[in-house]
């Protein structure tokens, strides 16, 4: 067995990971490498995050098949995304290997830590982002296991020396009932994830769960601004030896926002913290971000870290990939990725951009993530989408689902279009670049928005307005 695993970690001696390139998976895959587990798995295409584990001495397959699974393996972990005739999965149940659901393995790892679990519809990333390199500034070491690359493929996770593990705890299926925090985020709770939500009482009974798993004497942490929080945090009153700690602008917030100043791509966020102000800068754009970081401030103040070095640490954050990361410049056009793909986050990262930009013209390539979202809050994403100058989009990228008859992107160009925004279809990614380059002129910023792959346009269309 290897050495870093507790005996209670034994069948993650020799775990295969089924999709290991994804960010939750590959974040988990690398901490057992780390902790010095022998660790294998399999994804659909190469990637430089597939590259970046081989470089920790795990073996990647490529493509998925019975043959890429040792007969000697401890376990093998899945996610909420593999399918059930995956050819691997089949011949786990054949060999009677044991199977382990990505959170399961996630929450092995943070046995004997002080973990901090951040949830919430949107915000997951940046806040496990921030929380993750603030930790590390002041020296705590942290282990953690983020849902994006910090700087480079590979960066989502790391096993640390220190006793806090930061976590994203996805509530998209349910799986952050899993762990017991002894600090958990609540960003904010809205519908979303619809193939297994039906309502949102749904939504609230689960984060209820979640928030009944802080360990006793823990804290949560929740935002006193957004709706759906502010009416969980109400339901929670009974819940005994719980420490809501709320955070936001709102005037009864424990941790009060007093001002947010934009400052181009960055901007300045003052608190009020038991009757004195504290300052502190924040490297990315945006209300919601200065909202993530506030959140951030609380949970390492719950933890018993003083306030001005969490303030000061903060400072030396400079964002995660995918969440208004500047991909370049070309011809006077900077071109900006964001993983916006709910209306509540679009907006959000269009209203930063807006205040960023000045006179700037904004305009958005986006692309639709998942047929079942597209169909609930289609209209919304096109209304989002009239805060643009103009916006090409995408066909849906599907993801985990099938197709639903009716459900196209001409559901969020006809919301769109009746909202007033300037919108083209575009008929595919070589269109669609050819489009969005040519609307482009000196001055403007070009986002790529949307969760599916429409990231890797970005520098398609840089090479494009170089021509």
């Amino acid at each position: 067995m290897a050495p870093g695993l507790p005996q209670s970690m034994a069948d993650m001696d020799r775990p295969h990971f089924i999709g290991i390139g994804g960010a939750g998976m590959s974040g988990i895959a690398k901490i057992l490498a780390q902790r010095g587990a022998k660790v294998a798995g399999s994804d659909a295409r190469e990637s430089a995050t597939a590259d970046a584990l081989r470089a920790l001495g795990v073996t990647v397959h490529i493509g998925h098949d019975a043959a890429h699974l040792a007969s000697d393996a401890t376990c093998v972990v899945v996610s909420s995304a593999i399918r059930a005739d995956n050819p691997e999965l089949a011949r786990a149940a054949e060999l009677d290997i044991p199977v382990v659901h990505r959170s399961d393995a996630l929450a092995s790892l943070m046995d004997g830590r002080r973990p901090i679990a951040v949830a919430g519809t949107h915000g997951k990333t940046t806040t496990t982002s921030m929380l993750a390199v603030t930790l590390a500034t002041l020296g705590l070491d942290p282990s953690y296991a983020i849902g994006g690359d910090l700087d480079v493929p590979g960066s989502n996770a790391l096993h640390g020396e220190g006793d806090i593990f930061v976590a994203e705890a996805d509530e998209s299926d349910r799986s952050f009932h899993k762990y017991a925090p002894e600090v958990a985020i609540v960003l904010n709770v809205e519908l979303d994830h619809h193939a297994n939500y039906a309502s949102m009482d749904e939504i609230y009974e689960s984060f209820e769960i979640f928030a009944g798993k802080v360990v006793p004497g823990g804290t949560l942490v929740i935002s006193a601004d957004q709706h759906g929080a502010v009416e969980l945090t109400g339901r929670l009153r009974d819940l005994g030896q719980l420490k809501v700690v709320t955070y936001g602008e709102s005037e009864d917030a424990d941790l009060r926002i007093h001002k947010i100043t934009a400052r181009g791509l960055t901007s300045e966020v003052t608190v009020v913290l038991n009757g004195k102000f504290l300052t502190f800068q924040v490297s990315v754009p945006g209300r919601h971000y200065a909202n993530n970081a506030v959140a951030a401030l609380a949970a390492g103040i719950a933890l018993g870290i003083p306030a001005h070095n969490l303030a000061s640490a903060l400072g030396s954050y400079t964002g995660v990939k995918r969440r208004l990361q500047l991909k370049g410049e070309a011809a006077g056009v900077q071109v900006i990725d964001s993983y916006a793909h709910h209306p509540t986050e679009m907006t959000a990262d269009l209203e930063a951009m807006r205040s960023a930009a000045g006179d700037s013209r904004i305009l958005v390539l986006f692309q639709p993530h998942l047929f079942s979202r597209t169909q609930e809050l289609g209209t919304e994403m096109g209304q989002a989408l009239a805060l643009a100058d103009s916006s090409v989009v995408l066909d849906i990228y599907p993801a985990r689902e099938d197709p639903i008859p009716g459900i196209t992107s001409a559901l969020i160009i006809d919301a769109a279009r009746a909202a007033g925004a300037e919108v083209t279809a575009a008929p595919d990614k070589e269109a669609a670049v050819a489009t969005i380059a040519g609307m482009a002129r000196p001055g403007d910023l070009v986002l790529t928005m949307g969760a599916g792959d429409v990231t890797d346009l970005g520098p398609r269309i840089l090479a494009e307005l170089s021509k």
